[in-house]
């Protein structure tokens, strides 16, 4: 959903250290249309290999995943199943600004305008099933679990983790604590210097706890169902109109558990009930049908995939070996505390 929650909840600063040995379930589609669209060439073209494939997916993956797993942190993946009828709007939404920004990226191309095409050609990504296949076969080489969804990601993630399986979902996106996710980390996959503008900006991994976020706005968790609606989620887009965050939060709280009174004051100008909106968010599907088991790297078969793809095997090997030794060192540190 990408709810504009930002600015009304607070996250705390985290080490990667202080999620050694946890098990976070990330939310893939998420992960993966942050590397799509990051993770390209000067002039905003995806990076490919030697058969025109893409590859920005593969490449931050890779690196990323494989750093993560170097500080002993468990990570397992959810991926997206049957996206709710509901959501049929906002998918047509941003098939039209794909389709608009591929016809802004075309003419730029004409123009050999560079800065342009780098503006334009991040906001033409399209997530394809070959590309969620691929990914699925590169986390499965690492030996980390899979999970299908069969809806939403982040329900399924937020589900995982308030069943006590998994400590904390991973997104961008705050959509996890409307499904009740106990602990939502941020910029996991995005932390460094990123260069913005003329400068750079520095991204640090943070963490979200929905009790002292609930605390903190004086609401419960099915008003912060009601919030995220006020404000705009993928079911009812943009919101209630001339309803910012600070407003939302103070109707809310104005209302109560009152959500009728509330629904019938402001403007609800859609095509379905407000109830509708928030029983699918609270009532998402979600399965038991999944399994948190981590396997050992196949090696040979991961080299073979990704040297296929034109990763360098002095790359592959180098990643490889911090995170060997990365585990060496853990492993000793723990016999020696033990004894």
């Amino acid at each position: 959903m990408g709810i504009a929650f930002k600015g009304i909840i607070d996250a705390k600063e985290i080490q990667f250290d202080e999620l050694k040995d946890k098990i976070i379930v990330v939310d893939s589609f998420n992960l993966l249309y942050q590397f799509l669209t990051t993770i390209r060439g000067r002039d905003g073209t995806a990076l490919m290999d030697s058969k025109g494939r893409i590859t920005s997916h593969l490449v931050g993956l890779f690196s990323r995943i494989t750093k993560l797993m170097s500080y002993g942190i468990k990570l397992a993946f959810v991926f997206d199943g049957k996206p709710p009828e509901l959501k049929k709007k906002e998918s047509e939404r941003r098939r039209e600004l794909k389709n608009e920004a591929q016809l802004k990226y075309d003419k730029a191309v004409e123009e050999e305008d560079i800065d342009s095409m780098k503006k334009y050609g991040g906001r033409t990504v399209r997530l394809t099933a070959e590309l969620i296949s691929e990914a699925k076969e590169l986390l499965g080489y690492l030996g980390l679990p899979i999970i299908q969804a069969p809806s939403e990601g982040e329900a399924q993630a937020a589900y995982i983790v308030k069943k006590g399986d998994a400590y904390a979902a991973v997104s961008q996106d705050y959509d996890s604590l409307l499904h009740g996710a106990t602990h939502l980390v941020r910029n996991l996959s995005i932390a460094g210097k990123k260069k913005k503008g003329l400068g750079y900006e520095t991204y640090k991994p943070e963490m979200v706890v929905l009790s002292d976020t609930l605390n903190s706005l004086g609401i419960d968790q099915n008003q912060l169902i009601v919030l995220a609606m006020l404000i705009g989620t993928d079911y009812n887009i943009g919101g209630v109109k001339g309803i910012g965050p600070q407003n939302a939060l103070k109707l809310v709280r104005q209302y109560g558990a009152d959500f009728d009174t509330l629904f019938s004051q402001v403007k609800w100008e859609f095509d379905v009930p407000w109830t509708e909106v928030y029983y699918l968010i609270k009532k998402m599907p979600v399965t038991d049908e999944y399994r948190l088991e981590w396997k050992e790297i196949n090696i040979e078969k991961l080299k073979e995939f990704l040297i296929s793809r034109d990763f360098s095997e002095e790359r592959i090997e180098s990643s490889l070996k911090q995170l060997g030794k990365s585990s060496s060192e853990r492993k000793q540190k723990s016999l020696f505390e033990f004894s």
